[in-house]
């Protein structure tokens, strides 16, 4: 049996025979089992599937942020002046996104096999994209919360998607710095969505409209160019993409059938459904994607709002928010190499949400505007982290792909209930109410990490006693990552 690793020690004996003489054609299913890539050439070929499928993810998750966050850049333009929406209209509106968006994400993580990667997300985007556009249109408030809940119907299925069709591309070791790629983009997004707004709120009044008006219009129509680059850039079957040479294929080939057990069954279960959610792994990670999500959902929707009340005019606001974004995505990123590095998850979380958690402390209690302005670079540095590296701890300690899939959906959904809670605490500058929730969830979080560590190394020391024999194997679930050989991640 294998573990989908890449230590050397653990591989199995290679082939005598190089690529030329062992064809796919010649090579049995069983013999895959047994080969052993060339390392440059594995790594020639994980940076040609890097530079061919990140760009595009990362383009569609960054359009999707942005279209889901630039509700907080143009409420200081003037948006809820302009269609007569109360602070707790606009805080409803804030929160109805998740009310489509928590019900919806499971049901398209396990939809995505049948109905396939390409049509489920170039579907998904082209509708969210149009809706977007029309926001730009709207004259009262129950427009703004159609919009909002169609838009959340439809960015339910982006990440569990993408995150599953990273699953099929890269091995567990491979997946903590792609995942971190993708939820970059979240900072990524309040950067250049604060550059944007300033950019297109000098729009005001051209073509009769108010430059709030443009940030929707124009930021609809660059996700529409996300839908195009999806349906021809990510093929669903990436092991037979068209820019990959015939001894790619068969690289992509070996290594899908070294990580047979990982991917699991083409066949749906619901077998695997119900020991997914009976899985503590599960509910573990579940309550530390809420509690992360607090801070993801506040800070990310209510930053240009939190620099108002620093006394910064709304373009000078939306200025402000880019070096706070763009550091807390170099931040992430560079955290997320050494948890792939050394296959550790919870140490980074805890460490980084000390961060966070005394970030937070500041914003609450220091006067100094200066001094709050640097709390909110602390604040980033638990923002993206903490829910990226939490979202990749699961995808590599689930499996297989079905039980894979609905655990992460669940995650998802479980996770954005938060952004229903953000939008009810976060509601009067200077939000002193939704900074101690989220301090508060930043401690809680602390608490659930240790125990999900805890809980993950006690399972891998009883898998070890049963494989030395020490142990008898009265475990109820013994297959996928069930299996003795299966390591979990900490």
């Amino acid at each position: 049996m294998t573990t989908d690793r890449m230590d050397p020690v653990l591989e199995r004996k290679s082939v005598e025979k190089p690529f030329e003489q062992a064809s796919p054609e010649e090579t049995a299913i069983g013999d895959i089992d047994d080969v052993v890539l060339d390392p440059a050439k594995e790594k020639k070929l994980l940076i040609k599937l890097d530079m061919a499928f990140v760009p595009i993810i990362m383009l569609t998750y960054l359009s999707c942020f942005l279209d889901r966050s630039n509700i907080g850049n143009v409420k200081v333009a003037g948006m809820p002046e302009d269609i007569h929406a109360s602070d707790s209209e606009y805080s409803t509106a804030v929160s109805i996104f998740y009310a489509t968006y928590v019900l919806l994400e499971a049901p398209w993580a396990v939809a995505m096999k049948k109905l396939t990667p390409r049509n489920i997300l170039t579907g998904l985007c082209i509708i969210w994209s149009i809706t977007t556009v029309f926001t730009g249109f709207i004259h009262n408030v129950a427009s703004l919360y159609a919009t909002r809940l169609i838009l959340g119907g439809c960015e339910a299925g982006l990440f569990p998607c993408l995150n599953l069709y990273l699953t099929m591309v890269y091995r567990r070791e491979e997946q903590a710095k792609r995942v971190s790629y993708l939820m970059s983009c979240a900072a990524i997004s309040g950067a250049v969505g604060g550059l944007l707004a300033y950019a297109l709120l000098h729009m005001d009044g051209i073509g009769g409209k108010a430059g709030w008006r443009w940030v929707y219009i124009i930021e609809g129509i660059f996700s529409l160019v996300c839908a195009v680059l999806i349906w021809f850039g990510l093929p669903n079957d990436p092991s037979n993409a068209y820019f990959l040479t015939d001894e790619e294929k068969y690289m992509m080939r070996v290594r899908n059938e070294q990580r047979r057990k990982y991917m699991g069954s083409e066949h749906f279960s619901w077998e695997e459904m119900r020991i997914a959610l009976r899985d503590p792994k599960l509910m573990f990670s579940a309550l530390t994607q809420f509690c992360q999500d607090i801070l993801l959902y506040g800070f990310s929707t209510f930053l240009p709002t939190i620099l108002g009340s620093l006394g910064y005019n709304s373009l000078m606001s939306n200025v402000l928010t880019v070096p706070v974004y763009i550091w807390a995505a170099i931040v992430f990123i560079a955290v997320a190499f050494c948890a792939d590095r050394f296959g550790r998850f919870s140490i980074f979380i805890l460490v980084t949400n000390i961060f966070g958690i005394v970030g937070y402390i500041l914003l609450l209690t220091v006067s100094s505007d200066p001094v709050k302005y640097f709390a909110t670079y602390l604040c980033g540095v638990a923002v993206y982290t903490g829910v990226g590296l939490n979202v990749a701890w699961l995808n590599v300690n689930v499996a297989p792909q079905y039980r894979r899939a609905l655990a992460i959906g669940l995650q998802q959904t479980v996770g954005n209930c938060a952004g229903i809670v953000a939008g009810q605490v976060y509601r009067t500058s200077p939000y002193v109410l939704g900074n101690a929730f989220s301090l508060g969830a930043l401690v809680v979080s602390q608490i659930i990490v240790a125990l999900h560590a805890m809980y993950l190394r006690r399972e891998n020391k009883m898998k070890e006693d049963i494989l030395a024999g020490e142990k008898e194997d009265t475990r109820r679930v013994k297959t996928g990552d069930g299996e003795v050989e299966f390591r979990y991640h900490t």
